[in-house]
């Protein structure tokens, strides 16, 4: 056995199951182990993989640049901050021109507001211009991967659809009619004309 860590696959999710990921956990007391968002579909997440239309970018550091980057997929938005520690991330956030089509590989990241409410945002690792063609696979792969997990949510020895139905008790008809509508919406942009993409 190889001591040497191997990398998280990057999961896919839409943006709406993404943002009800608030549960976050660790598989072991070691302080490196890696933290894993749970998505309500029954599949934990150390890293995800995000395709959508950057909308806005926007520096609200104070000292020093830290970039928020807006990026919307047919079921809602993910958020994205980068700053010193992630200096391609927030170059690309700056040279970026929106509207353009992005993708992002990430951490989920978790953040409790005074209300007791929690955000969940992206920590990225990478930030790319893509067209039109990537950003349509995305939407079919990430439904695909949405109702197969939905599909294995009752399956024998499924823990972490165990642990979704504890801590969220989930609807799953909602990310389901998320899957379908986000198809839909490709049929229904045929023809439109995409955003440029300009850096």
């Amino acid at each position: 056995m190889s001591s040497i860590p191997t990398r998280e696959v990057a999961r896919r999710a839409f943006a709406h199951e993404y943002n009800d990921a608030s549960y976050t956990f660790k598989e072991s007391d070691d302080e490196r182990a890696p933290v894993y968002a749970l998505l309500p579909t029954g599949a934990r997440a150390n890293r995800v993989f995000v395709v959508g239309t950057l909308t806005e970018t926007e520096d609200i550091g104070e000292d020093s640049e830290y970039w928020r980057g807006r990026i919307v997929d047919p079921t809602g938005t993910f958020f994205t901050y980068a700053g010193q520690y992630q200096p391609e991330a927030a170059n690309a956030l700056r040279d970026i021109e929106p509207p353009a089509y992005v993708a992002v590989v990430g951490k989920p990241r978790t953040y409790e507001t005074d209300d007791g409410d929690v955000n969940v945002s992206v920590r990225p690792e990478s930030i790319s211009v893509v067209n039109a063609e990537t950003r349509d696979r995305w939407v079919v792969e990430t439904a695909d991967r949405t109702l197969d997990r939905i599909e294995q949510f009752d399956a024998e020895e499924n823990e972490y659809a165990t642990m979704a139905d504890e801590q969220y008790d989930p609807s799953l008809s909602v990310y389901k009619e998320n899957a379908v509508e986000a198809l839909q919406s490709l049929e229904a942009e045929e023809g439109e004309e995409p955003p440029e993409a300009g850096i």
